[in-house]
């Protein structure tokens, strides 16, 4: 690669750790104050994540379509990203969990706007024999500033939410700025949309396929993403908010960095037997973490992280090559957000049923994801090599 171009995408990489800093930091700060001081049921909680996820699939979209405007566009995603800043500040000045939720509108608003346009760009100028790898990479320093961003919580705790989302705001700035210089770098490789030819490059999976199963495995590992899981693991294994907050972020490390390996499967051997290994987990994984136990609970959040960023870059990769690529890979982040908002409420509304007891205690809210399961395994065991050409 090219001096210019290689520099652009070690950028993009440098945002997704610096974003997430700023994010994850975030998170369970706003986590534990809407559950704890403004005392929110844990349907509120999930009201709380699950309007982050809707807006952003909105925008997801949005941001997709204005690409295939002019790709000029692309500069507004690191402006949405330092807008975050501003929106974050407001966080303190709330009082009740339905104004904490419209500020979430707002944050998932901006980040629809700012990470699949880094995404799409990523995918788009990186070579495609080492695409999943680089994505992955991406997504691995998203992991690594996750881990970070809860030990920085953890240690934080005790300076108040105002002072936390300062902390917060400074890292939302400084990845708007890394954003738009990545942007300048690689502007001449940008092309969110290409004709349509017989002969072009085609997608190495039916892209309807990966949408479908994108889908799934979002609703399914719902019970991981923001608010709602930080809550749930404290108050089903009586955890504190430092410890859980610390234990999160290794699950996530370490489901991120063994990832990588199967990108790099992706990348040298199959796509169809990650896609079909990673299905696997992510059905298995709900299963695993209803069973109210530390070994099987954080486990089964490891598995379903680790399906989820595992297919996550392959996912990319294969879209990056369909014509529409910029509206693609949008859909397919707006796809996911409207799926893990269905499987959030889906938890949330499920959360008062409790457990049940037998040989084993198992939590009702994750065994209502069993249908998302084995929808899950059906789609992951039709993906088929594409036909060769003779």
């Amino acid at each position: 690669m090219k001096t210019r171009k290689a520099a652009g995408i070690a950028l993009l990489v440098i945002s997704a750790f610096t974003g997430t800093m700023a994010f994850r930091l975030a998170t369970p700060a706003i986590a534990f104050y809407t559950r704890d001081v403004l005392k929110a049921s844990m349907l509120a909680v999930s009201l709380v994540s699950m309007s982050f996820v809707l807006a952003r699939a909105f925008s997801s979209v949005l941001g997709g379509f204005m690409l295939e405007k002019g790709k000029k566009l692309v500069y507004l995603g690191g402006f949405a990203m330092m807008g975050n800043a501003l929106a974050v500040q407001l966080y303190p000045l709330t009082s009740t969990w339905v104004q904490v939720a419209g500020i979430k509108l707002l944050n998932g608003f901006l980040n629809g706007l700012s990470w699949p346009m880094a995404q799409f760009v990523l995918a788009v100028t990186t070579p495609k024999e080492i695409r999943a790898r680089i994505t992955a990479v991406y997504f691995f320093f998203g992991s690594i500033a996750s881990l970070l961003g809860n030990y920085v919580y953890a240690y934080t705790v005790n300076l108040g939410l105002t002072r936390q989302m300062w902390i917060s705001s400074a890292f939302f700035v400084l990845t708007g700025f890394i954003m738009l210089l990545s942007y300048h770098l690689l502007y001449a490789g940008i092309t969110p949309r290409r004709k349509k030819t017989i002969q072009g490059d085609k997608p190495a999976l039916d892209p309807r396929r990966v949408l479908i199963i994108a889908s799934l495995m979002a609703a399914i590992v719902a019970f991981t993403s923001g608010e709602i899981t930080y809550v749930y693991v404290a108050e089903a294994l009586g955890l504190s908010r430092e410890k859980t907050a610390v234990l999160l972020g290794w699950t996530g490390f370490l489901s991120s960095l063994l990832s990588y390996f199967v990108s790099w499967l992706a990348d040298v051997r199959s796509e169809v037997k990650t896609v079909k290994a990673t299905a696997i987990l992510a059905g298995l994984s709900p299963i695993l973490a209803s069973i109210k136990a530390a070994p099987t609970v954080f486990l089964g959040i490891f598995m379903a992280l680790f399906a989820f960023q595992s297919f996550r870059p392959i996912s990319r990769k294969v879209l990056a090559s369909y014509h529409r690529s910029s509206l693609a890979i949008g859909g397919l982040n707006a796809v996911q957000n409207l799926s893990t908002f269905v499987g959030g409420m889906l938890f949330g509304l499920a959360y008062s049923l409790g457990e049940v007891n037998s040989l084993l205690t198992f939590n009702l809210a994750l065994l209502i994801f069993l249908p998302f399961s084995f929808g899950l395994f059906v789609e992951g065991a039709k993906v088929d090599d594409p036909p060769k050409l003779l």
